[in-house]
């Protein structure tokens, strides 16, 4: 009996991880390396369930942090992106100061946020949001400009107004574009939160890699970047559930098999 394409999917996604903590499991083995260097996954999990409190608790900031920053680059970069699209003189003024603030490693940024904002939650939402509204703007622009000019042509041809050109072929045709910004913008604003608690914070998992760093406590540093990668994936398959929902007609939604 031939599963549904969705239970195959999950089933291919655990066979995957499961191949990798295998590989792991039998590289500490066979190299018989260090605890402090590599733990095993045994070690990771213990580690994991010992200070499950602490990792709960932080996650809580992190989370935060990361939602934070990435509704408030969604709710400006894509309105951004349409104002570009539809304002040559905005695209002047607006875009190469853009480009130049995302040139700079926002690592260096993170200590100016601290002086700016202080220690707390705010200097990891700034970061977080400067990392991941750049790729929101750029597909969105991509997305808004890649349509087919004599479609627009076409419509306007037949009377349809601006607005309605906009609503029924721009935007709908961008939307693959735009998922595809907030996709990565997603895994973005992990690494954005992230960073802003390396610089200047007292709670979050940065700060729990940087105290396990300092304590030489591998297994919970291990464990640590365990749970991260679990946000990450959640945060980025619920952004692509959101697009399945949006546009399930676009070719890219389609089974293999279709």
């Amino acid at each position: 009996m031939r599963l549904p394409e969705r239970f195959q999917n999950v089933a291919w996604t655990l066979a995957s991880f499961a191949l990798l903590v295998l590989v792991w499991d039998l590289a500490v083995r066979l190299l018989a390396l260090p605890v402090y260097l590599v733990p095993s996954p045994a070690a990771v999990l213990r580690a994991g369930v010992t200070q499950w409190q602490p990792l709960l608790v932080n996650s809580g900031w992190t989370i935060g942090a990361i939602l934070a920053g990435y509704i408030t680059a969604v709710v400006i970069a894509i309105p951004l992106g349409m104002l570009i699209v539809a304002s040559p003189l905005l695209e002047r003024l607006l875009y190469p100061p853009m480009v130049a603030t995302q040139s700079i490693p926002k690592i260096a940024l993170a200590p100016l946020f601290v002086v700016w904002f202080g220690f707390g939650v705010w200097p990891k939402v700034a970061v977080a949001f400067m990392i991941a509204v750049f790729p929101i703007v750029v597909d969105t622009i991509v997305g808004l400009r890649g349509i087919d000019p004599g479609m627009i042509a076409l419509a306007r041809s037949m009377g349809a107004p601006r607005h309605r050109v906009f609503l029924k072929l721009r935007l709908p045709f961008a939307l693959p574009s735009i998922f595809g910004g907030l996709k990565v913008a997603s895994t973005l604003a992990v690494v954005g939160a992230l960073t802003g608690e390396f610089i200047g914070s007292d709670n979050g998992l940065g700060y729990v890699l940087v105290q396990a760093s300092g304590q030489l406590d591998t297994p919970l540093l291990f464990a640590t970047l365990v749970v991260l990668s679990i946000i990450a994936m959640i945060f980025f398959y619920a952004i692509e559930l959101i697009e399945r929902r949006c546009i399930p007609w676009h070719v890219s939604q389609r089974s293999p098999t279709a």
